[in-house]
């Protein structure tokens, strides 16, 4: 029922008289959307980017299966490669260029995102991911008397604090509660716990929290709080903040894009996301030494990731560092709904 929808979909989309799309394009979309399996890949890939091994596992079949059918995604045009290291991963390939073949890639995503996973691919899904974050934390708990000179090797807080918080200064909300995801050793919380009420430092990793409780103490900032967890214990304890910082933690992450979706559910209407992170680069030396699940990211996938939890991108900053190394620095909002607004002018 599906092929025969996207068959439909595409011809009326040939149908109209302006923009045309190329006959031998659209021969391959068809091919790549013609088969049930392609579709479900696809749809796997909607948020996160996987290699060729763990799709494979995903989809309980054999590698040379599962590598027929992602080369017919990539010719297609309906998914992009990307080299991390020795390893390539496949995503959703961004929006074409071309408004007609836009047009169809917009028609099949929308179309096959209607659909509900199965259970066996949801748990598998989450093994993998798992599986990425136990290599995260393993890398942390082994590493952690190290983590400063690691960082150092690409970029120290030192190097990015004073423009994070020049940014974090110039971002308008609420100064009541902030929530900084993976403190690692502290070093944002003073600029925090100066500017906010009440601040969260959250981190998964059980050593770099106490390196953060290390400074804590030093400073005696009264107003932090400790929580050894992850994204999704937040959610569970309700917890909420008017700013969200996450300074270069993303590339860490298993799935990226996941946790824009859960912090924008933690974010107040009208608060703040401020991200520092890694720009793409292809040092692939930083995943042993530094525990990179991801080397650097496009900053159009960070403003996708975004819009995909329904924040707003605001303004970006762009600071180069040594040994080829670009951060940037990112700005995202929770849009004030129409009853915010209106609380907040009775308010005022």
């Amino acid at each position: 029922m599906l092929k025969s929808a996207i068959m439909t979909v595409a011809l009326r989309q040939m149908g109209t008289p302006a923009p045309r799309i190329d006959s031998d394009e659209l021969a391959a979309f068809c091919k790549a959307a013609g088969d049930p399996l392609r579709l479900e890949i696809l749809r796997v890939l909607r948020h996160n980017a996987y290699g060729v091994l763990e799709l494979s596992q995903i989809f309980d079949m054999g590698q040379s299966g599962m590598s027929h059918h992602l080369k017919i995604l990539a010719k297609s045009g309906l998914a992009a490669t990307r080299r991390e290291g020795n390893s390539i991963f496949y995503r959703r390939a961004p929006a074409s260029e071309d408004p007609a073949f836009q047009e169809l890639q917009r028609s099949l995503f929308h179309s096959i995102d209607q659909l509900s996973l199965s259970a066996p691919i949801v748990q598998r899904i989450q093994l993998v991911n798992q599986e990425r974050t136990e290599a995260s934390r393993s890398f942390f708990q082994q590493n952690a008397d190290r983590f400063r000179m690691n960082q150092d090797l690409i970029a120290g807080f030192e190097q990015y604090g004073e423009p994070i918080t020049a940014f974090l200064d110039a971002t308008p909300g609420s100064r009541q509660q902030a929530l900084e995801v993976g403190p690692g050793e502290g070093g944002f919380l003073p600029a925090l716990a100066s500017r906010f009420q009440q601040v969260i430092a959250l981190d998964s990793s059980a050593e770099m929290l106490n390196r953060s409780r290390q400074l804590i103490d030093e400073q005696q900032l009264d107003n932090v709080q400790l929580i050894h967890g992850d994204t999704e214990l937040a959610q569970t304890q309700r917890l909420s903040a008017d700013c969200i910082t996450l300074n270069m933690v993303l590339h860490h992450t298993p799935d990226p894009a996941q946790i824009f979706a859960d912090l924008a559910k933690l974010l107040n209407p009208g608060g703040s996301l401020l991200v520092t992170e890694l720009c793409r680069h292809d040092q692939s030396w930083a995943r042993e030494s530094c525990g990179d699940l991801w080397l650097g990211f496009d900053p159009d996938d960070l403003s996708y990731w975004a819009e995909m939890a329904g924040l707003r991108v605001g303004e970006s900053l762009f600071l180069a560092q040594r040994n080829g190394f670009q951060i940037q620095l990112r700005q995202f909002f929770n849009p004030l709904t129409a009853a915010d607004q209106s609380r907040s002018v009775l308010d005022g």
